[in-house]
């Protein structure tokens, strides 16, 4: 397993000792983080660390090699990293789905060869981070770096295992900066280790342990009110737990020196599903719109083929979640709505033209008023995500349908636990506070005192470890 707790907390004193004894020693410094990070990542199975190495060492090669050719050897050697990296990816997250998908259509007489593979912790992370590079090296956006700099890249410990998804373009100019950490944003890290902690300890761990987990593994015994109590627990729980991580990680990057890209922005409070990508998992999405959906055509050669790209970009940055078809139906959903949004949008916007054209000068009436016109698109946006992680959470159709039927025609009553209630609400008001207001706390924590912010953060860490359970389950997007 990885790090429990109080052993990363050691793990990073020394890693942050070692980061300011080093930090004006450049090739030290890049030494040293990358022996941590192999620790770090070796904790939980040392033998993988060949592999994050290996690919290392391939896509600085391959790299090197696209920036010196031109023309279709270019080309093909792009094509020939993007296989490398992908076969590999398929092989330990996809080989067992694939077997099984393919037994179960062409039946068992020949059955292929099953075999049973580990799935790396975070390889989806690195090896997405790795294909960004070589293809940012094809399109000269970087150019090539040193294999030292391309494995603390690859290998990098504060978002290794669960993202952030980090680019070459944003990290290697980092790293190549003479002097590591000369501006410690200290205030802002501590604000967001805490903030995250307390999203991941408390509320994820909370919901999970009190009505998530126990409903969706039996939706059949639980009444309908339990399975809607479930169903927006869920919701909340997933997005305490992987934002939680990305500011745990993103205040660890800053104490290290490097800012990472933004990864959520308030999604609950999306007025649209294109909205919530937007805002959900950023640099996934963002990753999503530029290696693919822009690459199959985006939104140029008209209305079908824009509804394709949208389908195929959703399946397969879906399907990049895990190796089961329940993901498949996850990102079938997400691409329709998104298709849906896109023809609705064309409808609107090709009505208003025609109707401005008929009558230029008389202004444009709307049914509803504004206020009451995002709350309906907030409202169904809202459930519409909501429904689609009950196929995202449960670990078969079997168990998902059951899921979705009870929400219909399940049995009334049941008990009702205000308090999860309390905290799906709470969850979902701070989401929707004015951005403003948040920043304005921040930035007043980090004008405090530094005695009297070390007492706040002491009270506020000593406060989620007495909320907290005992023994705190292991990150969600760590299996992907």
């Amino acid at each position: 397993m990885l790090f429990p707790t109080f052993t990363f907390a050691i793990f990073f004193i020394v890693v942050y000792g070692a980061h300011v004894a080093l930090r004006s020693r450049p090739r030290q410094w890049k030494l040293a983080m990358l022996a941590a990070s192999y620790v770090f990542y070796g904790w939980w199975d040392w033998r993988f660390c060949g592999l994050i190495a290996g690919a290392s060492v391939f896509n600085w090669w391959a790299a090197r090699q696209i920036h010196r050719r031109a023309g279709q050897s270019r080309r093909d050697l792009v094509s020939l990293a993007v296989l490398v990296n992908l076969a590999v990816l398929g092989f330990f997250k996809y080989w067992g789905f694939f077997v099984e998908s393919f037994d179960a259509m062409f039946g068992s007489a020949n059955p292929l060869p099953f075999i049973e593979v580990v799935l790396p912790v975070g390889i989806s992370f690195y090896t997405f981070q790795a294909l960004s590079y070589v293809i940012d090296v094809h399109r000269k956006e970087v150019k090539p770096a040193p294999l030292l700099d391309v494995a603390v890249f690859l290998a990098f410990f504060p978002q290794l295992v669960a993202g952030p998804i980090v680019r070459a373009s944003e990290f290697l100019p980092q790293l190549r900066r003479r002097r590591f950490g000369d501006s410690v944003y200290a205030s802002e890290a501590a604000w967001l280790i805490a903030r995250g902690l307390f999203k991941k300890v408390v509320i994820a761990t909370y919901l999970a342990d009190t009505v998530v987990d126990p409903v969706f593994a039996a939706p059949n015994a639980a009444t309908r009110i339990e399975l809607f109590q479930a169903m927006y627990g869920y919701a909340i729980q997933i997005y305490a737990d992987f934002s939680g991580y990305t500011d745990i990680a993103i205040g660890i990057a800053l104490l290290l020196g490097f800012r990472f890209p933004k990864n959520f922005d308030n999604p609950y409070r999306a007025l649209s599903i294109q909205d919530f990508w937007r805002r959900w998992h950023i640099t996934l999405s963002n990753w999503l719109r530029d290696y693919l959906y822009i690459p199959l055509g985006g939104n140029r050669g008209g209305s079908l083929r824009t509804y394709r790209n949208l389908m195929i970009t959703m399946l397969l940055g879906d399907l990049w979640h895990g190796a089961a078809w329940t993901f498949v139906v996850w990102g079938a959903i997400h691409g329709g709505a998104l298709a849906i949004e896109r023809f609705t949008q064309g409808v609107i916007y090709n009505r208003r033209k025609q109707a401005a054209a008929q009558t230029p000068s008389e202004p444009r009436k709307q049914l509803l008023p504004t206020g009451v016109m995002n709350v309906a698109k907030w409202v169904l946006t809202f459930h519409v995500v909501c429904i689609a992680w009950v196929l995202f959470r449960s670990s078969s159709f079997a168990l998902a349908g059951d899921f979705l039927t009870g929400l219909i025609s399940g049995e009334s009553g049941g008990s009702v636990n205000w308090l999860v209630i309390a905290t799906i609400i709470v969850a979902l008001a701070i989401q929707n506070l004015p951005t403003d207001l948040l920043l304005q706390a921040r930035e007043r924590f980090a004008d405090t005192d530094p005695v009297l912010q070390g007492a706040v953060l002491g009270i506020w860490i000593s406060l989620v470890v007495a909320l907290g359970p005992e023994g705190v389950a292991p990150f969600i997007y760590f299996q992907f």
